[in-house]
């Protein structure tokens, strides 16, 4: 029987989407019917992390920016495992930007699952590269001036072969989701979109401009659907769903030491 409760006290903000991002993220693993032994997650820094704390299953809690090598690396110890790495806008796209490009070239069959707030929220609201321009907090007084990236454009021309996107508000598509992206043989992308109940308010309260999309292998129209939101607030339409799809070689199938790891469903200790 799966057990993923733990006996830590949830110590998020009462009403925080990370609660609902949490039980997706249970019953996703429930539901795959896999044992969750086979499982292993890697968390970064910020709110998004205590999800080691929550969640029953093997890992490491890692350095800032450093979830998906981590990640990464696990999968070349055993890949066999259905490794999970969870990390924020912050880590991901500012400390972990080269990890997170790169990710995309090895393709290892991992999920990243990202919560993005568009704001460094655990250490009081600084921007990260995907808030909105004119953001003001306690680091730019006088607002941010620099256009946020688009990380789905980036992820786009890096080669990635799973690109999707949700909302931490909606449980059953993120389940949906998650699902998808798990059973994805490569580098599965998954941008939550979720607000902060504290800081970067501006940018909360998006869902009037999210629409769901059908799964997409068309990278022409991923381009356009990528385009459909600049992160600016309240600015475009939010395309949710598979944005982007294709099937390439992942990381141990490339690798002929790794892939007989694979098909023996071993890992290097017992080999």
């Amino acid at each position: 029987m799966t057990n993923l409760k733990t006996n830590s006290e949830i110590t998020w903000c009462p009403g925080c989407p990370n609660h609902m991002i949490l039980e997706a993220v249970k019953q996703t693993i429930t539901r795959s019917k896999i044992d969750q032994k086979q499982f292993a997650i890697t968390t970064d820094i910020g709110c998004h992390a205590k999800m080691f704390d929550y969640l029953n299953l093997s890992g490491i809690y890692c350095l800032h920016g450093r979830a998906i090598p981590t990640a990464i690396g696990m999968k070349l110890g055993n890949p066999n495992l259905k490794v999970l790495a969870f990390a924020g806008d912050g880590a991901a796209y500012a400390e972990g930007i080269a990890h997170f490009i790169h990710a995309f070239k090895y393709n290892a069959d991992m999920t990243l699952i990202l919560h993005d707030n568009q704001s460094f929220s655990l250490t009081t609201g600084q921007p990260t590269p995907t808030s909105q321009q004119g953001y003001e907090s306690k680091a730019s007084p006088l607002g941010t001036q620099d256009k946020p990236f688009n990380p789905i454009k980036l992820a786009l021309a890096s080669n990635a072969t799973f690109i999707a996107r949700t909302n931490a508000k909606d449980i059953p598509h993120m389940i949906s989701t998650f699902s998808k992206a798990i059973a994805h043989k490569g580098f599965s992308f998954v941008e939550v979109i979720q607000d902060c109940l504290i800081f970067n308010l501006d940018a909360n309260n998006k869902d009037k401009l999210m629409y769901k999309i059908k799964d997409n292998s068309d990278k022409k129209i991923a381009e356009k659907l990528a385009d459909q939101f600049n992160y600016n607030s309240k600015s475009g339409k939010i395309p949710l769903g598979i944005i982007y799809k294709s099937d390439e070689k992942s990381l141990a199938e490339k690798w002929p030491q790794l892939k007989k790891l694979l098909n023996s469903k071993t890992n290097w200790q017992q080999k």
